[in-house]
């Protein structure tokens, strides 16, 4: 969701309710001002923050456990060449990316002179990666793993019922990719998934996993993070009614419009996300300094 002078990266929203609901009715959530996405001078300046933050979210990721093998991938868009991404190289550890890995075209080729040393790319990050960014102009940041709770869901071929007010964010905005055909190996199954999709940012892969698509990184990451959570309380409370005869108690339409209006917005996704930046940053004891444009320093735990 960050922006630059002389441009814009990011500032469609990539939900089923248009542009007009970046922000929604956020502000309803607090008193005060509030805090706002960077501005970045150039596209040069805004690609080192948005390289430094990738690999952040890498990390994230790894903590969380949302590894599987060489299983995963999250991309952003380069700012600098808006044809190309950066994803990370195949047969590494979500929690060992570095900001330097790995720019690629969305013909498959990786730029070798601006990637770091792991040039080896993942056929199938490639495939379904490359067809979303096409498909969709607002979407900056894709994830697709194979975390536990999540996998579990997509065995269902359904969408997440709204019986919490997290799950209130997906209300209309998501989506169940109904073909399972092995590993992504082509690119009409890549473009088969960018449709299922549509416009909306998030979908259940049958028998795969999830993915979830934002205009910045911090909204992935913390959509990512609270749909895999609501597949576990789904999850949990299915198994808790089963046998009983009674159902889990679903929010009305009305009401899971209107919470979606303050939590599901872009905006909301990008302030949520913060936390996890911030602790990581407080963790490693490293953070991007938007003043210099590069990593600094700062205060551990």
């Amino acid at each position: 969701m960050s922006t630059h002078t002389n441009g814009t990266n990011g500032t469609t929203n990539g939900t089923a309710n248009g542009a007009r609901d970046r922000f929604g009715a956020s502000r309803l959530a607090s008193v005060g001002a509030r805090p706002m996405p960077p501005i970045f001078a150039s596209p040069e300046e805004e690609r080192e923050f948005l390289k430094f933050r990738l690999a952040q979210a890498f990390r994230i990721f790894g903590k969380l456990g949302y590894d599987e093998g060489i299983a995963g991938h999250i991309t952003v868009r380069d700012t600098v060449r808006p044809d190309c991404f950066w994803v990370n190289p195949f047969g590494k550890h979500f929690s060992l990316v570095q900001p330097s890995d790995l720019l690629v075209d969305h013909h498959g080729k990786v730029q070798i002179e601006e990637s770091g040393p792991n040039t080896l790319l993942n056929k199938a990050a490639f495939m379904i990666h490359s067809a979303v960014h096409a498909a969709r102009p607002d979407v900056n940041c894709a994830a697709h793993a194979h975390s536990i709770y999540g996998r579990a869901f997509a065995t269902l071929g359904k969408e997440l019922d709204i019986i919490t007010q997290d799950a209130c964010a997906f209300y209309n905005d998501q989506a169940v990719y109904a073909q399972y055909g092995g590993i992504v190996g082509d690119e009409e199954e890549g473009k088969r998934i960018a449709e299922a999709l549509g416009h909306k940012k998030a979908a259940f892969l049958q028998n795969h996993g999830l993915l979830v698509a934002t205009d910045c990184i911090e909204a992935t990451v913390h959509f990512y993070i609270s749909l895999e959570k609501s597949c576990q309380v789904q999850l949990a409370a299915d198994a808790a009614v089963a046998g009983t005869g009674r159902k889990t108690i679903k929010i009305s339409p009305e009401d899971a419009a209107n919470v979606y209006s303050i939590i599901g917005n872009m905006y909301g996704g990008w302030f949520s996300g913060q936390t996890q930046f911030q602790l990581l940053e407080a963790e490693e004891g490293v953070a991007f300094d938007l003043a210099l444009g590069k990593p600094v320093s700062v205060k551990k735990l």
